[in-house]
């Protein structure tokens, strides 16, 4: 019989600033009701200053070589995200055709989850520019089992992998496309940069967000990592979809106990002069550098295991019919 995994360490660290930066979540716009873009906090791909660098760093310092071995192979394949398309364009059939044949060929190169929106000024970071005008948003689950001891070495290295995988199918089709003609560049770096994608998957209906922060799939859970291809192949849009997730998540209290430090909230917040679940950077970010990536929020979650979202989507639909509600998808 497999033993459970050890309780998660306490909430007490080893390490801190002497002169402690910026809070997080005064730059991620905690409170603020009018709308701007998002700003770098942590994870940022360009090498620009960040406000907690220090953490950063220390971050990938303490970080298992398993880990590591995948950042690089990721870096190694983001060589190859953007390139000069053929010179013939193909219009694959028009703009629903060429959708199906994007699913599909990404389907084909190893994507779970599919989807595709516009890119919005919300879903791009301040300071930078997204150069093509649809997203294609792709999702590849982590192993259920190489996540069940978080925070633990073997975590972190599922996660890494998982970024590894969606982001080489990611590369591959942008490649894809150039091959028909048409621009794509490849966001796969699990490491911020110019783009946000679980705005761009929400609004491409891959899923919603979660309390904890993440997307919530009806297959996947939260064991879902993202990657992104811009493109100016006209591509139909899908919709964002309702599954029931704010209902469920004003209800559960399953990730909000099980965080150490108490960075999850009961409540959506204003962040940015959007309404939305919000996680506390200044509470989870010190706990998440100490575990190496933590995701016990994600693993807790009643999502996460598989085939329940389906269930879990339906009784909150039925029940929302039931009593007469709306909610938002998104």
């Amino acid at each position: 019989m497999k033993s459970p995994p050890s309780p998660p360490p306490p909430p007490s660290y080893a390490f801190g600033y002497r002169r402690p930066p910026r809070s997080g979540n005064l730059i991620n716009g905690l409170g603020e009701r009018e709308p701007r873009r998002a700003e770098h906090v942590f994870h940022s791909s360009f090498g620009s200053p960040l406000e907690w660098a220090a953490m950063d760093h220390f971050f990938t310092l303490i970080n298992a070589w398993g880990v590591v071995r995948h950042l690089i192979m990721i870096r190694w394949a983001l060589r190859r995200a953007e390139g000069t398309p053929a010179e013939v364009k193909d219009d694959l059939g028009g703009s629903v055709a060429a959708a199906q044949h994007v699913k599909a060929t990404a389907q084909t190169l190893g994507a779970r989850k599919v989807g595709i929106t516009a890119v919005t000024e919300a879903a791009v970071y301040a300071g930078r520019e997204v150069p093509f005008p649809t997203a294609i948003v792709l999702g590849t689950p982590m192993r259920r089992e190489a996540m069940a001891g978080v925070p633990d070495d073997r975590a972190a290295v599922e996660v890494m992998r998982a970024y590894r995988e969606v982001c080489n199918t990611a590369v591959d089709l942008a490649r894809h496309i150039r091959s028909r003609g048409w621009n794509a560049k490849a966001y796969g770096d699990p490491n911020s940069g110019d783009l946000l994608h679980v705005p761009l998957a929400v609004q491409a209906g891959l899923g919603q967000l979660g309390k904890h922060g993440s997307l919530i799939s009806a297959e996947y859970g939260s064991n879902l990592r993202l990657a992104t291809v811009v493109t100016d192949l006209p591509l139909a849009p899908d919709q964002p979809v309702d599954l029931g997730v704010d209902d469920f998540c004003l209800l559960c209290r399953v990730c909000s106990t099980a965080c150490p430090p108490g960075a999850i909230a009961d409540q959506i917040q204003t962040v940015r002069g959007v309404d939305k679940w919000y996680v506390d950077f200044d509470r989870c970010i010190p706990y998440f550098t100490k575990t190496k990536g933590c995701a016990i929020c994600i693993e807790a979650c009643p999502w996460a295991e598989t085939g329940r979202g389906f269930t879990i989507s339906e009784k909150m639909l039925a029940r929302r019919r039931r009593d007469g509600t709306e909610r938002r998808a998104g």
